[in-house]
């Protein structure tokens, strides 16, 4: 198909632990490209918001000049602002975020209510405050049973995006067992998202 999917992770592991999302993406007929973050996997560095970005941009840069294809980002949990950070400077065909979420100061204050966690952190990754800028549809897709980011942080970014967007939230999931719990789910409304909007 006419899309190669820009594919940025979540925070544990690396690309290597993805292989089977990468099989699955490239199952239903796209291209996909799924890199490491600095300091993840084989790359050098050290991790950080800002050097996350750059390393998206570097991405971008990259598969730009290999292929004329629409480009469709996905972002998964902490790779959800990576992807709503460089949507908003280069404008993809569609925007896909799995396991996303307001701000991370937000999902630290959820799961530790009793710490100041959003005076703790460095790196703050304020998707709610970039979202409305985002000119992409959007397919938000959420475990109801994720306990890393609770679900309403989801949602709080969906809320605020632009239509065109789609919402999937998806019963008896957590943070990192979709595929295997809802593989089909998951998968399918994706493919007929990117069909809708491609």
């Amino acid at each position: 198909k006419a899309a190669t999917i820009l594919v940025f992770h979540g925070n544990a592991g690396h690309r290597g632990h993805r292989i089977g999302l990468m099989l699955a993406l490239h199952r239903l007929g796209y291209g996909v490209l799924l890199p490491d973050y600095r300091g993840y996997g084989g790359s050098s560095g050290s991790p950080s918001e800002d050097g996350f970005y750059r390393d998206a941009q570097a991405c971008r840069t990259w598969i730009s000049k290999r292929t004329s294809a629409p480009l469709v980002y996905l972002g998964n949990s902490i790779g959800s602002g990576v992807a709503v950070e460089l949507a908003i400077h280069h404008p993809p065909a569609a925007l896909i975020l799995r396991s996303g979420f307001d701000s991370l100061g937000a999902v630290g204050q959820a799961v530790y209510p009793l710490f100041p966690v959003r005076l703790l952190i460095r790196d703050r990754y304020a998707n709610i405050e970039k979202i409305a800028s985002v000119q992409s549809p959007i397919l938000a897709v959420h475990g109801e049973a994720d306990r890393i980011i609770p679900m309403p942080r989801g949602k709080a970014l969906f809320d605020a995006a632009p239509e065109p967007k789609q919402w999937l939230p998806l019963s008896g999931v957590g943070h990192n067992d979709l595929e295997m719990v809802a593989g089909a789910r998951y998968f399918g409304a994706l493919a007929r998202f990117l069909d809708e909007h491609l």
